[in-house]
């Protein structure tokens, strides 16, 4: 990764060859003690007289449809030797994977980021009464919001016009909110971005450390950071307080499983037993062992194995140059220099600009799927972000090949010139919860302009909120929302109906 002070705007250029792996790892971080431990107790002759319901049974539907072992496989928690008792394989797990990312402690996730991002919101009312929050967090961090009730001050990313995405936050926009917040309880913010973006963490935790604050980070898409030398450092080892951590997205753990990590620092002892607590009011009784299990490999195998990681590497630095050499598409990271508050790109993500070559992202993400069997992570108007998962090596031909066969130009409602900004947000008027447990009324879109909202409407994915419970509602938002419902696979989370014809309002 490349590094710069805030002055010094970072400049991809082409991405270098994934440098040789580091020494070994501690013979400790080969094994997998939960999911060894699962998986020998699956292996034995077991009448199971209790929950899940379909009791590994060899001719049920699920087994006959997903195969036995994955029915063997799903025990209850709270299994003696395995989750319950002294040293247990649980307890192993967890330790490793604290080594493993440099926290103090961590939990497991069976809820995804999102139940992470609820924790650490949760927790920040017994340091402060305000949050300082990046604004394009993910929109489990406002929920967590509305479940604290906490007053937040809104930190404003910088903004690529032409993209309409958003990226991060300087360390002097954070310093600059809380010089305004006195009664400030932590700083919360977005490293990276949807887009691959990577802010100055170091440099934000400095200053929130300064100001006598924690950081917490939402480094959902960089569980993979810090473990191959051409990876960016991690959160944790640049002085972030509390990170929530989206195993599944690119660190090879099964969909909805994520780590919530800890550091060592000044604020842990006040942070650790809030977070455990927290974080069993939140988790499911009922958490799976599938998924459990697969944090503990994944965990393995990013330890085990940064070969596989750097393959990966050098596979999205295929695309990215074959995307250069072509001519056609554009390599958004390629534009990132110009943002002060970007300091680095997550090497993994693949965003293109597929306007340059005359067709929407929405357009060509449907494409793709439709005619090439190729999915891609997301799309706006302006672009498709593809990942490659730390370790996997895919068909990189395969996908540069079907991008270069779509159709353009596309003219119409559809071309570049129709293309969605990213609206501003409106003024806020109540605290989340506040406008969120208030008496409300649903009335059709174009009557709740200037009207505070209730709900979280949040273009999706990638799930950064556009209106904000408290928030008032802007005519450009609701354009915003409806056009981007109207895409190819646009959705909005939270909204009331699939076209945002109606929204719900504070009465």
């Amino acid at each position: 990764m490349r590094t710069t002070d805030q002055h010094t705007p970072y400049s991809p250029g082409p991405a270098p060859s994934p440098a040789p792996a580091p020494s070994g790892p501690d013979a400790r971080q080969l094994g997998a003690p939960y999911a060894e431990a699962v998986l020998r107790h699956a292996g034995r002759d077991w009448l199971r007289l209790n929950v899940p319901g379909h009791a590994a049974t060899p001719g049920s539907d699920l087994a006959g449809f997903f195969g036995a072992r994955i029915t063997a496989l799903d025990f209850p928690p709270l299994l003696d030797g395995i989750d319950l008792g002294p040293d247990t394989p649980l307890d192993r797990a967890l330790e490793l994977a604290a080594e493993a990312w440099g926290a103090r402690r961590t939990w497991f996730l069976t809820n995804g980021a999102s139940q992470g991002n609820q924790i650490a919101s949760m927790v920040a009312p017994a340091l402060g009464r305000t949050l300082v929050v990046q604004r394009s967090v993910h929109s489990s961090v406002i929920d967590g919001l509305v479940l604290s009730g906490m007053d937040a001050v809104f930190v404003q990313p910088s903004v690529d016009p032409g993209q309409g995405i958003a990226h991060g936050v300087t360390a002097a926009d954070v310093a600059a909110a809380l010089e305004r917040t006195p009664d400030a309880a932590a700083v919360y913010i977005v490293s990276p971005s949807y887009f691959g973006a990577v802010a100055d963490v170091r440099a934000v935790a400095d200053t929130a450390h300064a100001a006598g604050v924690p950081l917490i980070v939402d480094e959902a898409w960089g569980s993979h950071f810090g473990f191959h030398p051409a990876l960016p450092a991690r959160a944790l080892s640049l002085g972030a307080d509390l990170v929530t951590s989206s195993t599944h997205k690119l660190a090879g753990s099964l969909t909805q499983s994520a780590m919530l990590h800890l550091a060592e620092g000044p604020f842990a002892d006040r942070l650790e037993p809030l977070v455990d607590r927290a974080f069993r009011l939140v988790q499911s009784t009922s958490a799976s062992a599938l998924l459990t299990a697969s944090l503990d490999l994944a965990r393995r195998s990013l330890v085990a194995d940064a070969e596989a990681t750097g393959a990966g590497v050098a596979a999205a630095d295929r695309v990215r140059s074959a995307v250069r050499a072509l001519g056609r598409f554009t390599v958004v990271s390629d534009g990132f220099g110009v943002f002060p508050d970007i300091v680095g790109a997550d090497p993994l993500r693949i965003a293109i600009d597929t306007r340059a070559g005359g067709i929407t992202g929405h357009e060509a993400r449907r494409l793709l799927f439709r005619d090439h069997q190729i999915m891609v992570e997301v799309a706006t108007d302006a672009a498709i972000v593809a990942v490659i998962g730390a370790g996997s090596a895919p068909d990189t031909d395969r996908f540069v090949e079907a991008l270069h066969t779509l159709p353009s130009p596309l003219t119409g409602p559809g071309g570049a010139d129709g293309m969605l900004r990213l609206p501003e947000p409106g003024a806020t008027k109540l605290t989340a919860r506040e406008a969120f447990l208030s008496p409300t009324r649903v009335v059709a879109a174009e009557e709740a302009v200037g009207r505070i909202s209730a709900d979280t409407l949040a273009a999706y994915p990638p799930g950064i909120p556009n209106v904000l419970p408290g928030e008032v509602i802007t005519a450009e938002v609701v354009r915003f929302l409806q056009r981007t419902a109207a895409a190819p696979n646009g959705h909005v989370r939270g909204a009331l109906d699939a076209g945002v014809t109606r929204l719900r309002v504070v009465a």
